[in-house]
């Protein structure tokens, strides 16, 4: 099970830095012009999860296998792009494939780098890229919902249903609002919002790039940025890509003590990974045993025979039952042996709604 954040924003806001130092390589040419990222460069990272080191230190597994996250960076957007400007229509068939969108947005000043649009805001940074994935929208709607309208008129029941939710999603564009904002009355609705496909339906994590000396608390533009995005109902992070740059090239030994040098408890990457995976609305659950100790992911709301599916298919046709233990009652019990004594192991069915941190044996027969 694959999910994508996509990393955009305008040209030379720090995107490329970021996803270097996300995936620790250089695979991506971060360069004081536009468009030094063409094709789109794809990084799986580990997800942290400290969870997973202490469940592997009492089962004793001999190695950890973390759940990750697939970070794109996208060719930066420049205004017009909605009508192919820049790499426009190839900057929006790349946001088509991602899951969620980690909007960089540059919350520093300097000199030496240049800003596409000479001035340095990212609320308007944001606003310009926001505008471009909406007027996409926009045109895309403006040619489907009129056809809709006349099928569901002709008693297409399906045409017509997809008509009444995308016609309110078009009502939300035209006033300049992002489609995500519109309220799916039932799963139908849900399923025709789906299946449109919208730019702006993504849900979105605003990164806040400030420099170093920022990097903690951030600062007057980090903000702003905070506001928009708790009025929006969206999430915001503060990360100082150089110093998150800086960082991946250091030992893993070292990178706690140069942390706590800047009064850091923690990379800013990490809290980037953990917001979009909350961003996905995911949530992790684990195996453990003396071979290995995993982390599995599953959306929020799956049963028991979609999670033993994650692992393999087989689990999932063949589902029997599912052997849970709650994280908490693990630890405290010291592990599975423990845990059954305690009366804390259940025995769970098909219908069980796996909930974040349960430690799982699944039982199957195919």
């Amino acid at each position: 099970m694959g999910f994508k954040c996509g990393i955009v924003g305008l040209p030379n806001v720090g995107k490329s830095t970021l996803f270097n130092a996300l995936t620790e390589t250089a695979a991506a040419q971060a360069a004081n012009y536009p468009f030094c990222t063409i094709e789109p460069n794809v990084g799986q990272v580990a997800v942290p999860d400290p969870r997973l080191d202490r469940l592997a230190e009492i089962a004793g597994s001999a190695k950890k296998i973390e759940t990750q996250l697939a970070f794109v960076d996208i060719a930066g957007l420049v205004r017009g792009a909605s009508r192919g400007e820049g790499l426009g229509n190839q900057f929006l068939a790349n946001i088509r494939e991602v899951d969620a969108i980690v909007h960089v947005l540059r919350c520093f000043e300097d000199g030496d780098i240049t800003h596409v649009e000479g001035r340095v805001d990212p609320i308007a940074d944001a606003e310009t890229v926001e505008t471009e994935l909406m007027l996409a929208d926009l045109e895309s709607l403006e040619k489907r919902v009129p056809n809709l309208v006349k099928r569901g008129q002709q008693g297409d029941k399906d045409a017509k249903a997809a008509a009444a939710i995308l016609s309110r999603v078009l009502d939300l564009l035209r006033d300049g609002k992002p489609a995500r904002l519109v309220d799916c009355q039932d799963e139908e609705e849900r399923r025709h919002f789906d299946m449109a496909q919208l730019l702006t339906s993504k849900p979105v994590l605003y990164v806040c790039n400030v420099d170093e000396a920022n990097a903690a608390d951030g600062n007057a533009l980090s903000a702003r940025v905070f506001a928009k995005a708790a009025a929006e109902g969206a999430q915001a992070v503060v990360v100082s890509a150089a110093i998150e740059a800086e960082i991946a090239t250091l030992e893993p030994g070292d990178r706690a003590s140069f942390l706590a040098d800047l009064g850091l408890e923690e990379t800013g990457l990490a809290r980037v990974i953990r917001a979009g995976y909350a961003l996905l609305d995911l949530i992790t659950f684990f195996t453990c045993g003396p071979k290995e100790a995993r982390a599995w992911t599953v959306h929020k709301g799956a049963r028991a025979p979609q999670a033993a599916g994650v692992i393999h298919s087989d689990f999932e046709r063949g589902f029997i039952r599912a052997e849970t233990i709650a994280y908490d009652d693990y630890v405290t019990t010291g592990g599975e042996a423990g845990a059954r004594e305690a009366g804390k192991l259940r025995q769970e069915g098909k219908d069980y709604v796996v909930q974040d941190g349960d430690v799982m044996l699944f039982r199957f027969n195919v």
